[in-house]
């Protein structure tokens, strides 16, 4: 094992602002990646019953939990995740993953990662790659705007705060 990070690594430990129960995984994660693979943002979390690593790299959200008795990967492909939401305590947050109709729950994130890391989530969910699921004809009137809005929320597209957001746009 190398004793230097990966530049994109590094960079994003760099900004982490706790790395408790997650220092393995971070010098573990060159192992994991994809190759070409960029890391963006990092954080340390709980998923299913192990504490490790959530890295948001250009292509997946990857939990990774490296440890000495169990090793845990759990990946999320940009495109197949729905949406995002991030809720947060006093010191410790959580990040709900929507992906092919499925929820994923990474709990007890330090709340500044955490956010950093749901809202550059959100931001790319919401840019311009995802475009591609909207509908090629201009909607006419707000009601059709509506009742699409609607849609969306019904089939789990859209969080209810994300849907109260747009509404509130229309």
């Amino acid at each position: 094992m190398a004793d230097t990070l990966r530049p994109d690594i590094q960079a994003a430990k760099d900004r982490l602002q706790t790395k408790i129960g997650a220092n393995r995984e971070i010098n573990k994660l060159v192992e994991y990646l994809w190759e070409g693979e960029q890391v963006q943002l990092l954080a340390a979390g709980t998923y299913g019953a192990g504490q490790g690593l959530v890295a948001l790299t250009d292509r997946r959200v990857l939990f990774l939990h490296d440890g000495w008795l169990s090793k845990t990967t759990e990946d999320f492909p940009i495109e197949k995740i729905s949406s995002a939401q991030w809720s947060s305590g006093l010191m410790f947050g959580t990040l709900t993953i929507f992906a092919s109709g499925n929820k994923a729950e990474i709990s007890q994130m330090d709340k500044k990662d955490g956010k950093a890391l749901a809202d550059a989530l959100r931001n790319r969910l919401s840019g311009p790659g995802q475009q591609q699921t909207a509908p090629a004809a201009p909607v006419d009137s707000a009601g059709s705007s509506f009742e699409m809005l609607k849609a969306l929320r019904d089939r789990g597209v859209l969080t209810p705060d994300e849907f109260a957001q747009f509404v509130t746009r229309l």
